[in-house]
């Protein structure tokens, strides 16, 4: 009885205690979430200011984060100067930031946005079919996919996030 009740406690004591397997991969970034193995991305298509159709191909062999996000939501605004200053890294050479916007609301009111969070290096693109966050799963805004030169993705931030950490950015130039 005692081997027994030996063997419990020992099973129970590794199933509870922390494990670092990713600890080497994954920066210490909130909300990111990096994928064992790239996925595969079907066609992805969005459109620019000019409501000229894009795809994700035209990125080919260019390290993309795609952001989604809309002028209502509090943490896209919090999170938006970050993404702008990354966007802006001259040590980055093919990092390319697409911020999409998804709240189906108007060009002028996306622009207003801009202006008021002071963006300056990136450009405004959406999706007013919303089928990219239904293709990607997306379970809310903001949610930021990193796709790698392959057009894989290979992980997301989901929710808010500072991209001037230090830890990430570290970890992203290893991608780019």
């Amino acid at each position: 009885m005692r081997l027994f009740f030996f063997k419990v406690i020992i099973l129970v004591s590794y199933l509870i205690s922390p494990t670092y397997t990713y600890a080497i991969e994954q920066p210490a970034f909130k909300n990111l979430v990096i994928h064992k193995k790239a996925k595969k991305l079907d066609f992805i298509e969005f459109k620019n200011v000019n409501n000229k159709l894009l795809t994700l191909s035209k990125y080919k062999n260019k390290l993309v984060i795609l952001n989604f996000w809309a002028t209502w939501c509090a943490p896209c605004r919090e999170e938006m100067p970050s993404l702008d200053r990354l966007k802006a890294r001259k040590d980055f050479k093919n990092l390319y930031v697409i911020p999409i916007n998804i709240g189906r609301e108007d060009l002028l009111k996306s622009k207003e946005f801009f202006k008021e969070v002071n963006i300056k290096n990136l450009n405004i693109y959406y999706d007013d079919t919303l089928q990219l966050p239904k293709k990607l799963m997306l379970r809310g805004v903001p949610t930021s996919i990193i796709i790698n030169k392959e057009g894989d993705e290979l992980g997301r931030v989901i929710g808010s996030a500072d991209f001037d950490n230090k830890k990430f950015i570290s970890w992203l130039k290893k991608f780019d």
